[in-house]
């Protein structure tokens, strides 16, 4: 898995431009292969906080508009990929509006590696402004991140921010997606027993493999975020 990446002008290696046919080729991957063209009705887009915001991926044109709303840093939690057309088109984006990118890799299938985790709990001290955060459809790892930020962040109760993985927001818990809750809900049992913090557990008792191996999916919820829905 790529590390967290930061690209702000300071830390980015240059990118060739996309001309003719390949930028064409990659809207084209943009809005059909990556169904863009259902974001384009859709974007999925909530507030977590008045500093947060959550979504799927935003093409050019919704970076456009939420930079016209005052955003100043975008969340990615897909990776930077430099070879995916996906990734140029957003960073392109977020360069030509003085938008800080921050990428962060995160995988709703399987517990968090322990570094990703670490990753994803100091990653907050970087936000600068208001600050959209997506994935590729708004439901599953926005929904671990906004947890996590309403826990570590806004200090509210790890059951009370659970509320963020949802399916109003399109989250299937019972899915294989639904190895996110049992994380949470695997902590804040342990919280009960113990008064342990978020972070000292993800430190001293975090173990990936023994979560993973507690978890069983529903195959009808799996079946659907993961061939009809075709999530990542």
């Amino acid at each position: 898995m790529d590390p967290m990446t930061d690209s702000t002008p300071e830390n980015v290696s240059a990118l060739q431009p996309l001309e003719g046919a390949e930028r064409l080729r990659a809207w084209w991957h943009l809005m059909a292969t990556d169904h863009g063209f259902v974001r384009s009705i859709y974007l999925n887009m909530h507030r977590v906080s008045d500093e947060l915001w959550r979504s799927a991926q935003p093409s050019p044109w919704h970076l456009e508009r939420i930079a016209a709303r005052g955003f100043r840093t975008v969340l990615n939690l897909r990776g930077a990929e430099e070879e995916n057309y996906r990734y140029r088109l957003e960073r392109e984006a977020c360069e030509r509006l003085g938008l800080k990118l921050i990428s962060l890799p995160v995988r709703s299938r399987n517990p968090l590696k322990p570094e990703v985790l670490k990753e994803a709990i100091g990653v907050w001290d970087r936000l600068e402004g208001p600050t959209l955060m997506h994935c590729k459809s708004g439901a599953d790892r926005t929904g671990l991140m906004s947890t996590l930020y309403l826990h570590l962040v806004k200090g509210l109760p790890m059951r009370e921010a659970m509320d963020q993985l949802s399916l109003r927001f399109g989250h299937f818990r019972h899915g294989r997606t639904g190895i996110v809750d049992h994380v949470f809900e695997q902590f804040a049992a342990r919280h009960d027993e113990t008064g342990i913090s978020f972070r000292d557990w993800a430190e001293r008792e975090y173990d990936p493999d023994a979560l993973q191996a507690g978890f069983r999916a529903d195959w009808f919820e799996s079946l659907i975020v993961d061939k009809i829905l075709r999530r990542e």
